[in-house]
């Protein structure tokens, strides 16, 4: 009896050692994992025995969850994997078939934001985006404007202001004052403008100028420019290069900026950006600009040169007025005269000396047409009756 008990034991506990597995893979229950192990037994309703095999379950991992786009067994669109380990294992791709070329040749690398790098370029460096058939553009300077280009509104002159200090104005009635200046704009302008033999070379461009500071050359050179601005065929630039004391904008009550020392001095300022357009149509102006040390020899330079014929030679109906300082207190007005074709002298009336005239034409000789004014005159002869015909009431 005892070796048939033992038979029956030994069979029992081989049935035992089969059944192992399954039993107790029948104790823990169905398998909760999504496409893993084998496909006949999850449609069984059966637990799959491999998904309880370590081995099995650290080589393959997880899958993601998928979206739920289309049928069951269909195609279906992966959801994005986020983390640090995902992106080592999927490099992003140059998002583009210029960069896939760039990467690929190893010409560039793809920098951050997307775009290439130039080789050689570091992260403080200004980072150009090439593209296909394209050249890279230069960056615009801070502070600069575009050649050709002027954003200025135009200026507001303040007539009131002007016609009160005595100044001549387009809008006043006739009266001595504005008379007279018309006698001395008009042979100017025959200087200027004249065919033939009369016309003068480089006569558009004119110098006004005194010998000692407060003889009036400021207050002539803005009455000569506002009386040529009334005239109907001739526009004209009135420049202030009294560079130590510059009053013409002060006086028409106009803001300044940049100017004619500044194109001088930095070949990167266009002179056009620094013109002024004012309310008098036929009026623009050009401040001095800033102060510099090396006037004069900035004023000889060969820019200045081919600035002041460009300045004569854009436009054939403009009158150009530099307003210069005087000319025993600055060199600058010597050198202004090489470039000007004629030149307005202010002489104050009992003051300014006969040897201080003739020293000072003598030093603007360099222009060879000269015309004198004598400013602040007390003599008035009978017989000069400017504005007072018809009734004008000249003062």
């Amino acid at each position: 009896m005892d070796l048939i008990e033992r038979a029956e034991q030994k069979k029992k506990k081989e049935e035992k050692a089969s059944s192992l597995v399954e039993r107790a893979a029948a104790k823990s229950g169905p398998a909760k994992g999504m496409g893993i192990g084998n496909p006949a037994a999850r449609a069984e309703g059966r637990s799959d025995p491999s998904s309880l095999n370590p081995a099995q379950v650290e080589e393959k991992a997880p899958s993601p969850a998928f979206r739920g786009i289309g049928q069951p067994g269909g195609a279906s669109k992966p959801r994005p994997v986020d983390g640090a380990e995902s992106e080592a294992k999927q490099p992003a791709a140059p998002e583009s078939a210029f960069e896939k070329a760039a990467a690929k040749s190893g010409i560039g690398q793809v920098k951050e934001g997307g775009g290439l790098r130039p080789q050689g370029e570091t992260a403080n460096e200004p980072k150009v985006h090439v593209r296909p058939g394209s050249k890279p553009t230069k960056p615009v300077s801070v502070g600069m404007e575009p050649k050709g280009k002027t954003t200025r509104k135009v200026e507001e002159v303040d007539l009131v202001a002007l016609r009160e200090a005595g100044y001549i104005t387009p809008d006043m009635p006739p009266n001595l004052m504005s008379e007279e200046f018309r006698i001395i704009k008009r042979s100017i302008l025959l200087n200027a403008f004249s065919k033939g033999d009369k016309k003068v070379e480089n006569g558009n461009v004119i110098l006004v100028t005194s010998s000692n500071p407060g003889e009036g050359k400021t207050f002539c050179a803005i009455n000569l420019a506002l009386s040529i601005a009334t005239e109907q065929d001739v526009t004209v630039l009135l420049v202030d290069a009294d560079f130590s004391k510059p009053e013409v904008l002060n006086r028409l009550g106009v803001s300044g900026g940049r100017g004619l020392m500044d194109v001088v001095a930095d070949e990167d300022i266009d002179l056009a950006s620094c013109l002024i357009r004012t309310s008098i149509p036929n009026l623009v102006l050009l401040p001095a600009g800033r102060q510099h040390n090396l006037t004069t020899e900035l004023l000889a330079s060969e820019r200045m040169e081919a600035m002041a014929r460009e300045i004569g030679s854009r436009y054939p109906d403009r009158l150009v007025i530099f307003d210069s300082p005087p000319v025993l207190a600055s060199s600058a007005a010597s050198v202004l005269a090489l470039y000007m074709g004629q030149t307005v002298f202010v002489i104050e009336a009992e003051k300014t000396t006969e040897p201080q005239i003739k020293e000072s034409i003598g030093m603007i000789s360099a222009c060879e047409h000269i015309n004198l004014i004598l400013n602040k005159t007390r003599y008035s002869d009978s017989n000069k009756k400017f504005a007072s015909y018809y009734g004008y009431g000249g003062r």
